[in-house]
């Protein structure tokens, strides 16, 4: 085993990150790239598990806002990060690195359903666990269920790849005077409002001492870096009361 800063880590990507440079669906190029990046820690050694948004599919809050039932639409996406879990999956088993895809909902014809105690022992055995559908429930985002699993699984830090370098203080993507923090701790991300994850994952985050560390999927060789300890991007921790 390589030496490795993170050994167990929880990897949480937007269903964007699929979509490419497309405004929705999935991007087979898109997805082989970051896949090989997986492969090339679990290489390493590192143990990953994955949770996978559903936006470049379907998007609950979305849904909700112009007048669909809540609960339905929130399930309606769960649906959608199964989809981009199975896509991950086959991208990874192409480049021959092991996987499982567990799901909070149970359809037992494609994926196992999540199981604590499995999930962990396929960690253990070096294989990527793409957690699916959420938490299971409505009203929960794919961040929650990031913050949840990762916590769960006992990993020591919830990697946020975005397509920004970090977290600003505002976004940069409008602002070019945006300024990016290097650290910042849960409270100040709660209070300023920075959208690192929703606030029911960064609270989950601070009260279980879990480092959140926010960088940019789209340079070459980031997930590499961070896993070996190199300081990039934003970490998000402290402050807790």
């Amino acid at each position: 085993m390589a030496d490795l800063a993170y050994t167990r880590v929880l990897l949480k990507l937007s269903g964007e990150a699929l979509a490419g440079g497309d405004p929705f669906g999935i991007q087979p190029a898109a997805v082989n790239t970051f896949c090989q990046e997986i492969a090339e820690v679990v290489s390493l050694g590192a143990q990953v598990a994955l949770v996978i948004g559903g936006g470049n599919i379907f998007r609950g809050m979305s849904a909700s806002a112009k007048g669909m039932d809540r609960s339905s639409a929130d399930y309606m996406g769960m649906l959608a990060t199964v989809l981009n879990a199975l896509a991950v999956q086959d991208a990874l088993e192409k480049i021959h690195c092991k996987t499982r895809v567990m799901s909070a909902i149970s359809m037992r014809q494609v994926c196992e359903p999540y199981i604590r105690r499995r999930a962990v022992r396929h960690l253990e055995k070096g294989r990527v666990v793409i957690c699916a559908a959420g938490t299971g429930n409505p009203y929960f985002t794919t961040d929650t269920a990031a913050a949840l699993r990762a916590m769960e699984l006992k990993c020591q830090a919830i990697f946020k790849a975005t397509r920004v370098d970090g977290v600003y203080d505002k976004d940069p993507l409008q602002y070019p005077d945006a300024k990016m923090f290097d650290h910042i701790s849960y409270l100040e991300s709660l209070e300023r409002r920075l959208k690192v994850m929703d606030s029911t994952a960064i609270s989950l985050a601070m009260d279980n001492n879990l480092p959140i560390l926010v960088f940019n999927l789209n340079r070459p060789g980031n997930i590499k870096r961070v896993v070996q300890g190199e300081r990039i991007g934003t970490i998000v921790q402290g402050g807790q009361e």
